[in-house]
């Protein structure tokens, strides 16, 4: 894998002790099946976004390896992936070592996905500090998302029971997005920066969405940060069955067995359905939470067409591709590129605020 910058190997040499324990997951298992309407016409199949070269002329994947090498080395950095995906990223990730490539047998959601890459970590490295990068999103200013990463990396290796979740400043009331209110700031050695989780809003009415958007609150971006052994630790408490299972199939497991052993217990999670760690994990563990904020990134899920469309627009220097005739990118019409973006719609009409309830 090619590094970032020329002085990577000179950084590497006068590793610290905490950087050599400092891991990235890239979260590449998704469906994706919101964004199909525009990936079906950009790349002629039903390819999940992470795949498809939709803004500028790489893969989301591509890019997310790209700024993930900017701060974690690439000999550390997992991708969590999905079988029936492989046509899609056999040739990307082709140079990658197996014992970096965590593949499921299919998708059932980010909790297991999480789960089995931890205790995959774990057992390499038990003084691990690992952050999750979802593998489609996007950020229009990276410089300062690599620093916010780099403190949160600084903080996770001084306050090891806690998880740190970065969230971007928002920039409009987003109602599709979910939301990280931050509680009381105390003073730390690390200044006021690592705030408590308050609660979380998860797709909030507009008039909602307003409140928290005067109030300050973050976009969640889903982006976390802390020791591999306080996120076991939290999916101990709220999934103890499914943890124990998990974390018995790998012990003691040799590695050539791993694909085997993961087969079977993701069958038996088949009845079970997508199993969602924002849910079901980090909004009932607020206690070991903080929050550190981006400021305003640019950041984007381009979760659906709309939003995909607004990150053009925001980008528009490197992608004049969005407002030509046809776009030489990904062959979208100036009409389907309106009709994907949801510009003709009527706009939502204006509410009055409503206030927040006062305790979680």
């Amino acid at each position: 894998m090619g590094q970032p910058d020329g002085s990577r190997e000179v950084r590497n040499k006068v590793q610290s002790s905490a950087t050599r324990h400092r891991w990235g997951v890239i979260l590449a298992g998704g469906d994706g099946t919101r964004l199909q309407p525009l990936t079906r016409l950009a790349c002629g199949d039903n390819r999940p976004k992470q795949f498809c070269p939709l803004l500028g002329g790489k893969t989301l994947l591509a890019q997310t390896r790209r700024r993930v090498a900017k701060t974690i080395d690439p000999d550390h950095v997992f991708f969590v992936l999905t079988k029936k995906h492989e046509p899609f990223y056999e040739e990307a990730l082709e140079s990658i070592p197996k014992f970096q490539k965590i593949v499921q047998p299919n998708n059932q959601g980010t909790l297991p996905a999480i789960l089995w890459s931890l205790l995959h970590l774990f057992h390499a490295d038990d003084r691990a500090l690992v952050a999750f990068f979802p593998s489609d999103h996007y950020f229009r200013n990276e410089a300062a998302f690599i620093s916010t990463i780099e403190r949160s990396f600084d903080f996770a290796e001084k306050e090891l029971d806690s998880v740190i979740l970065l969230g971007a400043g928002a920039e409009r009331p987003e109602t599709e997005y979910g939301w990280i209110e931050p509680g009381s700031v105390t003073s730390t050695g690390f200044g006021r920066e690592f705030a408590p989780v308050r609660r979380f809003w998860e797709k909030p009415p507009l008039e909602t969405a307003r409140v928290l958007l005067a109030q300050g609150c973050l976009w969640n971006t889903f982006v976390m940060i802390g020791s591999a052994a306080a996120f076991l630790e939290m999916i101990r408490h709220t999934a103890p069955v499914l943890c124990e299972r998990f974390d018995a199939a790998l012990t003691n497991s040799d590695p050539g067995s791993e694909e085997r052993k993961m087969q079977v217990v993701y069958d038996g999670l088949n009845h079970l359905g997508a199993s969602d760690f924002s849910r079901q994990v980090l909004a009932v563990s607020t206690e070991r939470l903080r929050v550190a904020s981006c400021g305003e990134v640019g950041w984007s899920d381009l979760g659906e067409p709309r939003r995909f469309i607004a990150a053009l627009a925001g980008n528009g220097d490197e992608n004049p591709w969005a407002v030509a005739e046809i776009c030489n990118k990904c062959g979208l019409t100036h009409e389907q590129i309106v009709t994907l973006s949801g510009q003709e719609k009527s706009s939502t009409p204006v509410q009055e605020p409503v206030m927040l309830p006062s305790s979680a």
